[in-house]
């Protein structure tokens, strides 16, 4: 199964792979700076938890290359400067402050006071969370893959796949592995408005793997989980709360409520560096609002002369809406205070591979 290969590390800088151009142009561009990184980030050429975590790991790397830094205050300035940046450019995932604060926390922890050292203890830890993802993913795949229905349907919502991490995803990973393990499904993918995540990414991304794939608007959601096809929902979460309220691309919630309402199991998956256990619950999570010419300017045409818009990238599902967390450390079900806490209690990353 060919899957797209999101960010990487070049000696020139970070290989992201543009998906606003996607599906008509599969490009890959080099940030060769922070700003690039961050402009990246913000216009969502590279997106997803994972992914911008990743990336966010590289510009750090990326903004203390080459300089000229006397010495070791000098060095950490700049990486303080470069963190604020970079935790701007998306606020509402965690995966982004996260790797940043792992970043400097194994740089500081260096003993060299020599810049080209400290810088590549950086560059260093970018390459491990980077390979980690890879592995958690894979351990998600593991988690999920029992409960994709052989047979049925399945829906999903945006794209948590491997285009959101530097895997193979999160919420398609065990759909994946499902597939490869010989169980025949559908996937209703909702178009996921203003932008089309699920329409052009999730789509594209699913053909790729031969995987039959139905798009929807997700005003019909509702209905088609009424219908009785759709046997799970899988979704991906960009922030967990210690509660198990999970932000994720809205629209995700009002899935949730019509799957409650027909029975039907919701899913969230997400590896442990996307649960903020500092985050009480789903109240205390911040909001991305992004500018209204997404809505008034998006696809079916220009809204009307003078009409305003109210345009959140996410929205909170309650965790009493979600059946289980699918993550790199098994399935989590309620009280998900309890069992998210046990599980997020048990150290740090998985091992990185060699």
């Amino acid at each position: 199964m060919k899957l797209p290969g999101t960010v990487a590390w070049t000696e020139e800088g970070g290989r992201i792979l543009d998906q606003t151009l996607l599906p008509r142009e599969e490009r890959y561009i080099v940030c060769r700076t922070i700003g690039e990184v961050v402009e990246a980030i913000r216009s969502l050429r590279v997106r997803g938890a994972p992914a911008i975590g990743v990336a966010a790991a590289y510009g750090l790397a990326l903004a203390v290359r080459g300089e000229a830094l006397a010495d070791r205050a000098s060095f950490f300035a700049a990486i303080g400067r470069a963190r604020a940046l970079l935790a701007a450019a998306r606020p509402t995932a965690v995966n982004l402050p996260w790797a940043l604060a792992r970043c400097e926390d194994r740089v500081r922890r260096e003993t060299s006071a020599d810049a080209p050292d400290l810088h590549a203890a950086l560059l260093g830890e970018a390459h491990r969370i980077a390979a980690e993802d890879r592995l958690l993913c894979e351990r998600i795949a593991e988690t999920g893959e029992e409960l994709v229905p052989d047979g049925g349907a399945v829906l999903t919502h945006c794209n948590a796949g491997a285009l959101a991490t530097a895997g193979m995803g999160t919420a398609l990973a065990p759909l994946y592995r499902a597939w490869d393990a010989g169980k025949r499904f559908e996937v209703f993918a909702d178009e996921t408005r203003p932008l089309l995540q699920g329409a052009r990414l999730t789509a594209w991304e699913l053909g790729r793997a031969g995987i039959p794939v139905t798009l929807l608007c997700e005003g019909a959601a509702a209905g088609l989980l009424a219908s009785g096809r759709v046997g799970a929902v899988f979704v991906g979460a960009d922030r967990i709360a210690a509660n198990g309220d999970a932000a994720n691309k809205v629209g995700t919630y009002g899935l949730a409520l019509a799957a409650a309402a027909h029975e039907v199991p919701f899913y969230v998956a997400a590896p442990f560096s996307t649960f903020d256990l500092a985050i009480p619950d789903g109240r205390s999570i911040p909001i991305e609002l992004r500018a209204e010419s997404e809505v008034t300017g998006g696809p079916g045409g220009p809204a009307a002369s003078g009409a305003r818009a109210w345009n959140p990238a996410f929205d909170v599902t309650p965790g009493r809406l979600i059946r289980a967390f699918v993550t790199d450390r098994g399935l989590l079900r309620p009280p998900f205070r309890e069992s998210i806490a046990r599980a997020m209690g048990g150290g740090g990353a998985p091992e990185s591979p060699a």
